[in-house]
């Protein structure tokens, strides 16, 4: 699968790396195993160019919005999300993405960026304990969730905060290359993996 994780200025950095270690691991371990058969996840990075993420880590994308392979999973990362929410070249290739991708997850206040291509309506939802109230507000026909680490409605899925984003690539490893490779995933990456959404 193709995993494309979508980068911005004020990005949360775990929100990002979390997932591009749990995907890329996965692939080294199964690798390991099954030397002779494809890897089940080829990641890549895609922003209009470098940018600088929370705390001023500067990071250069692996793609462009113009040269980004079409994802099968997209993955949408939080953090200060309040410049991405105006920025029509990131929310364009967000939307042409979402809806080619077979599973589009956030993690954290990525979810805002869901909500504002309005893909989240009528759906259960969550985000950062902190912004939880806020998404109620921004995003007012979905159902936001307290109780839960993420939400999983088969195509889309949101994480809370930072952490969680972690626990939910894991569960999207699980749900699409196998439990017994999450499992050791989390292990080859010494990482308690808290595989239950529930609080």
């Amino acid at each position: 699968m193709q995993v494309n994780i979508a980068l911005f200025n004020a990005i949360e950095v775990l929100d990002f790396s979390g997932p591009f270690e749990v995907f890329t691991t996965a692939s080294r371990v199964f690798a390991r195993a099954q030397p002779h058969e494809p890897a089940p996840f080829n990641v890549a990075t895609v922003a209009a160019g470098p940018v600088f993420a929370r705390a001023g880590l500067q990071v250069t994308p692996s793609h462009s919005f113009s040269n980004a392979p079409i994802a099968d999973l997209l993955i949408v990362p939080g953090g200060d999300v309040r410049e991405a929410l105006q920025d029509g070249a990131l929310l364009n290739w967000l939307g042409d993405q979402a809806s080619r991708a077979e599973v589009v997850a956030s993690v954290c206040t990525g979810a805002f960026l869901l909500g504002k291509l309005g893909i989240l309506h009528g759906l259960p939802i969550t985000t950062h304990w902190e912004d939880l109230d806020d998404l109620r507000q921004a995003v007012p026909e979905a159902i936001v969730r307290d109780d839960l680490r993420w939400v999983d409605n088969g195509h889309l899925l949101t994480s809370a905060g930072i952490s969680a984003g972690i626990d939910m690539s894991l569960h999207l490893v699980a749900r699409l290359a196998g439990r017994t490779l999450a499992e050791a995933t989390a292990r080859q990456m010494d990482y308690r993996w808290q595989n239950s959404p529930h609080l």
